[in-house]
C-alpha cells in the first residue's frame, strides 16, 4: 500500500466542517427554544397562568369535584378543645364484644362533643373484662362431656372537662340516640353548684313537704270524697225506686 492510498481518509476527514448541519428544519426552532427556556426562566412564568393554592397538582383530578370540608374532616382525625381549667364534668364509659364498633362510636362521639364546644379527652383503653362458663353437653352417664364458654367485653372512657350541665346532657341524650348497635354507655356525671346550696334545699324541703300533706290526708281510704253522696242521690232517684 503506497503513502497516498494512507493519507487519503485522514485529508477526506480533516476536510469535512466541524459543525454539522441539522437534519430537519425545525431542529434550529426547538433548540432556541429550549435554550430561551433555560436561561430566561421570568418569561416562562409570565406566560404561564398562576396556580392556585387549592388547585390539584395531579391533571387527572383536576376535572374531579373537590368534597365540601364537613365530608373531608370524616377521613381525618376527630377535632379537638382544649379545657381551661380541666375540671372533670362527665366519664362515658363504652362497652362492647366488638372492637371495630367500638372504636367507630367513639370517633362519633368525639365529634359530637366537639361541635357542641366540649373539651373532650380520650378514648382512654380500660382493662377488658372475661368471662368464662363451663357448661356440661349432655346428662347421666355423659355428665363428664362439657363445654367451655368464653365473652370478653372491651371498654373504652372518654372524658369531659370544663362542660357546661346543660351541654354534657345534650351530648348524652344524642349519643342514646344516635346509639350504635352492640355498644353499651354508661355516664358519671358531676355537678357543680354555689356555696349557698343549702338554702336552695331548705326551699325545696318546705315544698316537698307541702306535697306529702296533701297526700297523707288522703292515706288510708278506699274511696275519694264525695262517693257516699253519690249513692244517697243514685238510691233517691225516681229511675232506682222503680226498678224495686
Amino acid at each position: 500500500m503506497t503513502r497516498s492510498a494512507i493519507a487519503r481518509p485522514i485529508r477526506q476527514a480533516l476536510s469535512r466542517p466541524l459543525v454539522q448541519h441539522p437534519r430537519h428544519a425545525f431542529t434550529p426552532l426547538v433548540s432556541a427554544r429550549s435554550q430561551a427556556s433555560v436561561s430566561d426562566p421570568e418569561s416562562e412564568s409570565k406566560t404561564r397562568p398562576p396556580q392556585l393554592v387549592n388547585e390539584l397538582p395531579d391533571p387527572r383530578e383536576e376535572n374531579e369535584v373537590r368534597l365540601p370540608r364537613a365530608v373531608q374532616a370524616l377521613y381525618l382525625q376527630p377535632l379537638r378543645r382544649e379545657a381551661q381549667y380541666g375540671v372533670p364534668t362527665c366519664d362515658l364509659q363504652l362497652r362492647s364484644f366488638s372492637i371495630p364498633n367500638l372504636e367507630f362510636f367513639c370517633d362519633f362521639a368525639l365529634r359530637a362533643a366537639y361541635y357542641l364546644n366540649l373539651p373532650a379527652y380520650g378514648p382512654v383503653p380500660l382493662p377488658k373484662i372475661t368471662e368464662r362458663w363451663t357448661v356440661p353437653r349432655s346428662h347421666f352417664i355423659f355428665k363428664k362431656s362439657q363445654e367451655n364458654f368464653e365473652r370478653i367485653t372491651r371498654r373504652r372512657l372518654i372524658q369531659i372537662r370544663d362542660g357546661h350541665p346543660e351541654s354534657v346532657q345534650i351530648w348524652l341524650a344524642y349519643l342514646q340516640k344516635h346509639a350504635h348497635y352492640g355498644i353499651g354507655m354508661k355516664a358519671n356525671v358531676w355537678d357543680f353548684g354555689s356555696i349557698d346550696i343549702g338554702k336552695k334545699m331548705d326551699a325545696q324541703a318546705q315544698s316537698l313537704q307541702e306535697i306529702v300533706e296533701q297526700k297523707m290526708q288522703h292515706f288510708g281510704r278506699d274511696k275519694t270524697p264525695g262517693t257516699v253522696e253519690k249513692v244517697k242521690e243514685l238510691l233517691a232517684s225516681e229511675r232506682f225506686r222503680h226498678t224495686r
